[in-house]
């Protein structure tokens, strides 16, 4: 997302640096620090506009709301009794997005790093660094999210840490939900024989077979230079064996045609289609295409229809030491999915076990937040990371303007780099999700605030892991893409914090943030000193306790 200037005449385009916590989130017992959320309640009637052309990874130019008057094009409804509307900020003071919650670019970092190279910058999204891991935000008794935010000063002037952390009720393992109808799309090219590819995902596959309810179905489609339908849509009930031997008998073959793959999936999606289902294409590839449409533009017209007319999302899951991580990317972000990246038999386990079967329920579709900064206390905001999910400040109550669809369990965590105003109090930022109820598709909103009060204390004083484990995550994704974030103690300070944090709490995803920040700090080497921050101030405008 682009970077946001408190200046009057600045842009109004804003960087949002959340996630979420994806598939291999980690969850966050310990409390953030600062807290003082207040959430309210809000419906708004559907706007019905006709969308400008634009999608989750490329809003139009954005214009802004002038203080006092209602959003341009919203049709929203009068506050209900005792309900009090935020008056809209002034113009550069906002900042929109769409949910996500992608952790594929952790997943593959750590990877790389582990083969003793740095990833590249263009596959580091600080998002989904801080959203695989979870924080324990309070989550609300119905579909939707709780809301929450607090931060800490990072120890430069005037410079704070502000986290919106949104999260959706967890599923009941052993309750009711609606049966899921999962379609999956399997790369068996060239590439895929290398070990950590094709043999993951048998296994993974093989793990699924047995988690899934008898009641769920399944369908297999693979794909090398033209796609084959392996399994059409199947109730798993009676058929868990066949469907392991199908896994079973994949073998590798030649080139990858990812749009035959794709375009195929989604045609035995359709047609397997299930009323009152979670029907979901589940894309398990290296997403290195060589055949076909390779252009991730093409494959995703595709997409788009299906999402559109039928509701059909995207997951992909992601593997091997070559990675087509922009190709995944976008074919998620237009599919209204995610996408996760694996490369042990454990993370394997994690996201087809444990996360998966859970996850298949959604708690809402087309999300998304909206951050309004407060011109009295806020002189200047960052938002960290987010690129390719800024939403056009007006359309965030234009319900034609897609979203992103959230499932069960699910956190997610917008961090900001916020420079308050000196001697200045009060409010800082009040956040406002909005979404879609995944069963009425009716429009629900709740909204949170932090206060200059919630920002006294220092992110690395003691009793704040929840939080200071996010500015780890942050900090690192950063460093790794060459920026210099406000407060960053450098590569050896936050591998000694994170050590620390695992010391606490034994928990091995936290052991495993610290070895990637070590594995960073030998590549780059003991000349990479951290940056105050001040050649970019003028653009920093406005059982595991943790798995």
């Amino acid at each position: 997302m682009s970077r946001q200037s408190a200046a009057p005449n600045g842009r109004r385009r804003a960087r949002f640096g959340a996630t979420i916590a994806g598939l291999l989130a980690a969850g966050l017992a310990v409390g953030g620090c600062g807290a003082s959320g207040e959430t309210r309640d809000a419906s708004h009637a559907k706007d019905g506009r006709t969308a400008p052309d634009t999608s989750r990874g490329g809003a139009a130019s954005p214009g802004y709301v002038a203080p006092g008057t209602a959003t341009p094009g919203a049709d929203a409804a009068a506050p209900e009794e005792g309900e009090q509307r935020t008056k809209p900020p002034a113009p550069d003071y906002l900042s929109t997005f769409a949910l996500d919650v992608d952790t594929a670019s952790y997943g593959y970092a750590r990877r790389t790093l582990a083969e003793g190279r740095l990833p590249d910058p263009s596959t580091v999204r600080p998002e989904e660094f801080v959203n695989s891991f979870r924080p324990d935000y309070p989550r609300p008794a119905d579909n939707g999210f709780g809301v929450s935010l607090d931060g800490a000063r990072t120890g430069r002037d005037g410079w704070s840490l502000v986290r919106v952390g949104l999260a959706t009720r967890a599923a009941d393992r052993g309750g009711e939900r609606p049966p899921a109808a999962l379609t999956f799309v399997v790369d068996i090219s060239g590439s895929m024989a290398e070990p950590g590819r094709l043999d993951l995902v048998k296994e993974s596959l093989g793990l699924l077979a047995g988690e899934l309810r008898d009641d769920d179905s399944m369908a297999l489609v693979t794909f090398s230079d033209e796609a084959e339908t392996r399994l059409p849509m199947t109730r798993v009930g009676e058929s868990r064996g066949r469907i392991r031997e199908v896994v079973e008998a994949l073998e590798t073959t030649s080139s990858a045609n990812v749009e035959a793959g794709v375009r195929t999936g989604y045609d035995v999606a359709v047609e397997g289609r299930r009323e009152g289902a979670t029907n979901r294409v589940v894309l398990l590839s290296d997403a290195l295409a060589n055949t076909g449409a390779t252009e991730a533009e093409t494959i995703l017209a595709r997409i788009e229809e299906e999402r559109r007319q039928y509701g059909i999302t995207l997951f992909g899951v992601g593997v091997g030491s070559d990675y087509g991580d922009d190709l995944m990317e976008k074919l998620a972000d237009k599919g209204d999915g995610h996408t996760t990246y694996v490369s042990t038999s454990a993370q394997a386990r994690k996201v087809f076990v444990d996360q998966l079967p859970a996850h298949v329920e959604l708690r809402a579709r087309d999300a998304k937040a909206q951050v309004a900064f407060d011109r009295g206390t806020v002189e200047s905001f960052r938002l960290i990371g987010y690129e390719n999910r800024e939403v056009a400040d007006e359309d965030f109550r234009n319900d034609a303007v897609d979203g992103g669809e959230i499932g069960a369990g699910h956190t997610v965590t917008a961090l900001y780099a916020v420079k308050t105003r000196p001697g200045a109090t009060g409010r800082v930022a009040t956040a406002t999700v909005r979404w879609l109820d995944p069963a009425t598709r009716a429009p629900k909103e709740r909204s949170g605030t932090v206060t200059t009060e919630a920002l006294t204390a220092g992110i690395w004083d003691g009793g704040h892991e929840s939080l200071q484990l996010t500015a780890i995550a942050a900090y690192f994704a950063d460093a790794l893409r060459g920026g210099d974030l406000p407060g960053d103690p450098g590569l050896a300070a936050l591998a000694e914090r994170a050590e620390a944090i695992a010391g606490r709490s034994g928990s091995a995803a936290v052991r495993e943030l610290a070895e990637a920040v070590r594995q960073a700090e030998r590549l780059r080497g003991p000349s990479a000193e951290p940056g105050d921050g001040a050649s970019r101030e003028g653009e920093l405008r406005s059982g595991d306790p943790y798995s």
